[in-house]
């Protein structure tokens, strides 16, 4: 077989705290591909969608569903709640997007259990006052049951069933009862049974060796782009830790969620946006607690695409994105919401941190203490750019602003998004 028809697979991954808008990314850059796979993370991230004038969130549904006979899949890596994946397929099937011959999940993607929920909400009302800020939808539980080992798997599912769920959850209820959480026994009993009508509803879709699968489509040339969830920083071994979800979100966690080597890699797209965003809990060297902060937040719609809550804003902090850009091996740079920053006078970057009076270019291993961001200010192009059509029609303090990022960050900007339609995207 001649190897240099071999396909390859690109990555598209957030280098900040998520949000970043890979969800309209994907579906832009999705007609070059035959195939889009999703490789880690649960359904507490949503990707937003908007064209047609509809708005539409995917939580664990790669975002490629839209395009027609584009094969779609949930890969391993990802932990998936059957009664959440059951609403969100239902509402797009209803909206006229034929899912099951679309979509195929692996054998070995992990399942959420109901317990698992009332697992999150038990772990964090322990931690008190050093809570993660997690979104109560059971991740981190069920990827700790893959690591220690006793977790349930989608193939689980085809076989002796009842007396594998059964286990588990007598399980879950010993270790709740030792933190003596209290349990609605009625709510639970809902919860349950809508749960088990979305593993029914499962068992519709083609479950399947998803690495044999992928490496298949490779070996017929088929170009596969791998999208993941949440953000670099968010990473549970790069990310700011602890306030980390539980999985890789790094380029890496593509090799290890789809089951293909590194040598079948090719670009690697890493999602910025134009200034920075957080939510829930944990450090955030350049956020704003000023009028600018809330500006940003008002102007930007920052506000969580499942959870309706409030992010963090603060300027773009180049320190963290050199970083993300290194671990990811990042080829290519996407830049979103620019049009945010349209009405700004000024406009500041992070460029270095004074760490104890020391100044570093270079990502510590704790940002939580005695961080101090040091910025530089550039002027602002304060020119509305939302109807652009191409990248001629940009004003010079906007070049300005790109070039400065490309010096800084040494990877060129690719594609820029002046808007949150699919049709308000400039390629470079």
């Amino acid at each position: 077989m001649n190897m240099k028809n071999m396909g390859k697979v690109d990555v598209l991954l957030g280098l900040q705290w998520g949000d970043e808008g890979k969800g309209k990314v994907v579906d832009v850059l999705t007609p070059r591909y035959d195939v889009v796979a999703r490789f880690q993370g649960g359904p507490n991230a949503g990707h937003t969608l908007e064209f047609g004038g509809e708005k539409y969130v995917l939580r664990s549904i790669p975002s490629g569903i839209f395009q027609g006979g584009k094969v779609n899949i949930i890969g391993n890596g990802v932990v998936l709640a059957p009664d959440l994946f059951m609403d969100e397929a239902k509402a797009l099937e209803q909206s006229g997007h034929p899912l099951r011959e679309r979509l195929h999940i692996s054998k070995k993607a992990h399942l959420i259990m109901p317990t698992h929920r009332l697992l999150d909400a038990a772990y964090e009302a322990q931690k008190g006052k050093n809570k993660v800020g997690t979104t109560g939808k059971g991740i981190g539980p069920t990827y700790t049951d893959k690591v220690s080992r006793t977790g349930l798997r989608v193939g689980d599912i085809l076989e002796n069933f009842p007396e594998k769920y059964a286990a588990a959850k007598a399980r879950h209820e010993a270790i709740l009862k030792s933190l003596d959480f209290k349990v609605d026994s009625s709510e639970f009993a809902e919860v349950e049974k809508k749960w088990l009508e979305g593993v029914e509803y499962l068992r519709q879709f083609p479950i399947v060796d998803s690495e044999h699968e992928i490496n298949g489509l490779l070996r017929e040339g088929k170009s596969i782009l791998c999208e993941g969830a949440q953000g670099t920083m968010l990473d549970v071994d790069f990310g700011s830790y602890p306030f980390v979800t539980s999985s890789n979100t790094i380029c890496a966690g593509a090799c290890t969620g789809l089951g293909i080597g590194p040598n079948k890699i090719g670009e690697v797209y890493g999602i910025m946006k134009a200034y920075c965003t957080r939510v829930g809990a944990g450090p955030f060297p350049t956020e704003l607690f000023d009028e600018t902060g809330k500006k940003i937040r008002d102007l930007g719609h920052e506000y969580g695409a499942v959870t309706g809550r409030e992010r963090r804003c603060g300027w773009i902090d180049l320190v963290a994105l050199r970083y993300s850009i290194m671990v990811n091996g990042v080829t290519q740079l996407i830049m979103m919401k620019s049009d945010v920053l349209d009405g700004f006078e000024t406009i500041k970057a992070c460029t270095a941190y004074r760490v104890n009076g020391q100044l570093t270019r270079n990502f510590p291993y704790d940002i939580e203490h005695g961080i101090e961001p040091v910025y530089e200010e550039l002027p602002g192009w304060q020119t509305d750019m939302t109807r652009f059509t191409s990248e001629d029609q940009f004003p010079q303090q906007f070049r300005d602003y790109i070039a400065f990022l490309e010096k800084e960050l040494e990877t060129p900007i690719t594609i820029i998004s002046i808007g949150p339609d699919r049709e308000q995207t400039i390629i470079r």
